[in-house]
């Protein structure tokens, strides 16, 4: 049952209210007629629900994108910024002209979708179902890290309700008890190709919100009172709130209301003309909606400087230990927060819940979440590491990839990677991430060898700026390095090496332990082999690979614990593309679908064990060299 208006506002009120929904329908054609792209349509449905948040319920200052107790809006829908940059103009934030003129116009900060090129924007929205996600981990700031009165208001469409990523969002929004939540969902029951899953079923709607632990209202989402009215007790509640608004495809524009085949497509000029004067044409609006509550700026973040943990030269330690070691560490810093996927005990991420159970957030089994947790949670200025298998980031994908879009500052490890974890088999095996991580825009990727590299490579995320991911490894391998070596991000380590050698080993991570074991077997047979430690994939060490060149002949072997496709192979064969130098680079790696088994069995049978690296290294060498 559709929620009524407990209270009437008054007419002045629903007049101004009404003249500033029109405003935002008009502009909405304005910039996309003009652009001759965009979704109009989808902007119209969403007008008068947004005309109330801004002038009612949003505490916002505009001039001040960055106060600490604005609240959050998101658009999930992001297909329908047309309407967001109404909004903008509507509370002065940009002018007319940049509306209409440069929407979706090259070089214009008004893009097709919403990215944070706009300081009012918090993250990239555009592909369906992540804006609410993200908004989980904001809202998870406020109500368990800044404790600050800000409210998240997140606008989706109801196709995006398909994606599974949105009843995550909703599952840990219930779990969380995150009062200071509010999905508003446009209930148009059109979506790109026809009628949504559930059209106007705002029963089944409610039944599903409700049984995800959150609280439902259900209005018309035309009706001013009655949405103003729903605003007002979400921003209330004690828990989560969803806003069932059935809203009309195309409302105010009778030619294309409730209408298949609209969805993203603009109006011809003279339909706009037409929309526009039935709407009361073009106005100037200036909306001063409520204002933030004041709060003491922020202080500068306090805590001890982290002390990184020490091994002992030979010990053996599994990197994944170090990465909880050293997340520990950087506990000491206050900004520093840690999320997991119910599989903390393996990344090591448990050690930081232990040490600091205030600033840890358990997402479970939802990697989508995890990922848009720590976009959300960086929005709000922390510096989250999120923590699950190698090969289910690749659940997460997108949201990776919007992270990247976003310039989102997050750090992701990713444990029990390639053949070497063993019995486990092939569906644990992370075996793609390199390739995946390696293609984000602006991404840093890290793969350490042992212990104290990977501890002084944690300590670098912190600060880094994007999508910074690091690769650990299950089994225990001997520390090679003194605690007070440096691992600069971009750089390598050279192991094994002289002036006149026969060839270089290229490994990292595990297979840096196979290629020095090779060294070691070459060297009684006469083969000079130099070993180089790629930790740093991404950006990678080219003045390391470019010495290799010259003091081999060119004779490269790269080995690698991944598919062959996109990982550390491709890295080195990119950077060299453009060298005039003749180079040959033979390249051991994971080339058939593997099996349960001991690491050194899957190793070997995957062509990536010493035995392998030894006779690709002989084939290498040159005859009389």
């Amino acid at each position: 049952m559709t929620m009524e208006a407990e209270r009437t506002l008054p007419a002045e009120e629903l007049t101004r209210l009404g003249e500033l929904a029109a405003q935002l329908r008009v502009d909405a054609i304005r910039c996309s007629t003009r652009a001759e792209s965009g979704h109009p349509t989808s902007s119209l449905s969403a007008a008068d629900l947004l005309a109330v948040l801004i002038s009612r319920h949003l505490r916002y200052q505009w001039t001040d994108p960055r106060g600490r107790t604005n609240d959050h809006l998101i658009f999930s829908k992001g297909h329908a910024s047309p309407l967001l940059y109404a909004v903008f103009k509507a509370v002065g934030a940009i002018t007319d002209q940049e509306l209409v003129e440069t929407y979706r116009q090259f070089g214009s900060r008004l893009q097709g979708h919403p990215t944070p090129a706009l300081p009012w924007v918090d993250v990239a929205t555009g592909s369906l179902g992540q804006g609410l996600p993200v908004g989980v981990g904001i809202a998870l700031a406020g109500r368990y890290l800044d404790h600050l009165p800000f409210h998240v208001w997140a606008l989706c469409g109801d196709s995006e309700m398909a994606e599974g990523s949105i009843w995550e969002a909703l599952d840990k929004a219930g779990h969380y008890g995150l009062r200071n939540l509010t999905v508003i969902v446009d209930i148009n029951r059109f979506g790109q190709r026809g009628p949504t899953e559930l059209e106007w079923d705002l029963d089944t709607y409610r039944r599903r919100v409700e049984a995800f632990g959150c609280q439902a209202l259900v209005i018309d989402g035309h009706d001013l009172a009655a949405i103003d009215e729903a605003f007002g007790r979400a921003r209330q509640a004690t828990g989560p709130t969803v806003v069932l608004a059935r809203t009309v495809k195309g409302k105010g524009v009778p030619e294309v209301e409730d209408q298949p085949g609209w969805h993203g497509k603009p109006l011809k000029p003279d339909m706009a003309e037409r929309a526009v004067k039935a709407l009361g044409g073009v106005r100037q609006i200036r909306v001063t909606g409520p204002q933030p509550e004041s709060a003491p700026p922020a202080s500068a973040p306090a805590g001890e400087p982290p002390t990184l943990p020490r091994y002992d030269k030979g010990a053996k330690v599994a990197t994944r230990n170090a990465y909880g070691d050293a997340l520990r560490a950087l506990g000491s810093r206050p900004d520093v927060v840690a999320l997991d996927g119910e599989v903390s005990d393996s990344t090591r991420a448990d050690k930081f819940a232990e040490a600091y159970p205030d600033r840890f957030f358990e997402m479970f089994i939802s990697e989508q979440q995890l990922v848009a947790a720590a976009v959300g949670l960086q929005v709000r200025g922390y510096r989250p590491f999120a923590a699950t298998f190698a090969a289910f980031f690749s659940r997460a994908y997108d949201f990776v990839r919007m992270a990247g879009i976003s310039r989102a500052d997050i750090a992701l490890s990713g444990s029990h990677c390639g053949v070497e974890i063993g019995t486990d088999g092939p569906s644990q095996m992370g075996l793609e991430d390199l390739a995946a991580m390696r293609a984000v825009q602006g991404s840093t990727v890290l793969y350490p060898s042992d212990a104290v590299s990977c501890a002084a490579l944690v300590a670098q995320m912190v600060d880094r700026k994007g999508v910074n991911y690091l690769r650990t490894t299950r089994g225990k391998y001997p520390v090679l390095y003194d605690n007070e070596d440096p691992f600069p991000v971009g750089g390598s380590k050279l192991l094994r090496g002289g002036d006149d050698d026969d060839v270089a080993l290229i490994g990292a991570g595990v297979t840096v332990h196979n290629c020095l074991a090779a060294a070691d077997e070459l060297a009684r047979e006469g083969i000079k082999a130099r070993v180089i430690d790629l930790y740093s994939v991404k950006p990678l060490d080219r003045d390391r690979l470019l010495d290799a060149v010259r003091a081999t002949g060119g004779r490269l072997l790269v080995i690698e614990d991944h598919y062959p496709e996109g990982g550390m192979g491709s890295a080195v064969l990119e950077s060299l593309a453009d060298l005039a130098e003749p180079v040959r680079v033979k390249h051991l790696a994971v080339r058939g679908l593997p099996t349960s088994g001991t690491p050194t069995q899957l190793m070997d049978q995957a062509g990536i064990g010493v035995s392998a690296i030894v006779a690709a290294a002989r084939a290498m060498e040159a005859p009389g060299h």
